[in-house]
């Protein structure tokens, strides 16, 4: 029986157990292996669990320095969050102001920007320059809303070793636990690495509020598969590994019958329990994620929603961290 219901995938999470900052060493993470048993490792035996001939895939998105702080023309403070371009210095974003309203000018240092639109605190906005550099001078990195005490050096903290394509707004947190030698142990083993990039959205913060499950929408975000990267997967001798709730995703926007089409665009593929997986995909590698949210949907449609639910249950009494800088699970698909 599938469960549609949002209770459903709900439960309590004891404050304390939100990590408000990553182990050091990042491999120095928990980890929960999950197949036919379940196993309490650390991220640093992943190689244990890898083969000659496994297929790594990895998100290569960077976090931009998408929170900036300005004022109106009129003297208040505003802070806005870039979530996307939308036109030659022309963005939405997520405004935080009093008065903030259609036509109110906004001001980042020599750059001017004119709120066009607006649906509750999210605005159309245009500017007189580029934004993007205001913001990689002096923005920072938007850290997740359940982050209290944010770390110092959050900016590196909050961003994979292998972050290259710069355009996200969230990092794709089950890579933070890879350090350059954990990859070069994996590579050694014989495991081919591959990279797509799929640009984290605010939206993946967004609470699933439908009662129904099914008629929740998932915001856009933009992907990219290299040829080279479906050959890899498709031409495999062993197993898929994903890294990511972003990297299921993106396989996911681009596959038919097993087989990873290289392609690029926007993607709202939304996954949830009875979805029917095409990419091949035989183990995905994930955090514990926020209560009624799209991510544990996602994770609860790959691994079985009991076997899954009741890791989690397992994961609180053991006392695991949870969320962006938490620890990690590698779930089999059974």
């Amino acid at each position: 029986m599938i469960m549609y219901s949002l209770s459903n995938y709900d439960f309590k999470l004891p404050e304390e157990l939100i990590a408000q900052e990553p182990v050091e060493p990042r491999d120095h993470a928990k980890l929960m292996v999950l197949s036919d048993k379940i196993e309490h490792r650390h991220f640093y035996d992943l190689p244990e669990y890898l083969n000659k001939g496994d297929v790594l895939i990895l998100n290569d998105t960077r976090v931009i320095k998408a929170r900036v702080k300005g004022i109106k023309v009129t003297g208040g403070k505003v802070e806005i969050l870039i979530l996307e371009k939308i036109g030659e210095n022309f963005y939405r974003c997520l405004v935080k102001g009093k008065k903030i309203k259609v036509g109110t000018e906004l001001l980042f240092e020599g750059v001017k920007g004119k709120v066009i639109s607006k649906n509750e605190g999210i605005c159309d906005i245009e500017f007189s320059g580029d934004i993007i550099d205001i913001a990689r001078e002096r923005g920072e990195v938007p850290l997740p809303p359940y982050i209290k005490n944010p770390p110092k050096d959050a900016e590196n903290k909050y961003q994979t070793v292998f972050a290259k394509r710069e355009g996200a707004v969230a990092a794709p947190t089950a890579g933070l636990h890879f350090t350059p030698g954990l990859l070069e142990k994996i590579r050694e083993k014989g495991v081919k690495i591959g990279y797509i990039t799929l640009h984290v959205s605010y939206g993946t913060f967004k609470p699933v509020k439908a009662l129904d499950i099914r008629a929740h929408r998932v915001d856009e975000e933009y992907y990219e598969i290299s040829e080279g990267v479906a050959e890899m997967i498709n031409n495999r001798s062993g197993r898929l590994f994903a890294v990511g709730t972003t990297v299921m995703r993106t396989l996911e926007s681009s596959s038919k019958d097993g087989k990873i089409i290289p392609s690029r665009g926007y993607t709202d593929i939304f996954i949830y329990p009875g979805y029917r997986f095409k990419s091949g995909v035989d183990a995905l590698i994930t955090n514990f994620h926020v209560p009624k949210s799209s991510l544990i949907l996602l994770v609860t449609a790959f691994g079985g929603y009991e076997r899954v639910m009741n890791a989690y249950k397992i994961a609180i009494s053991m006392k695991y961290r949870f969320f962006s800088f938490g620890d990690a699970m590698l779930l089999f698909k059974m």
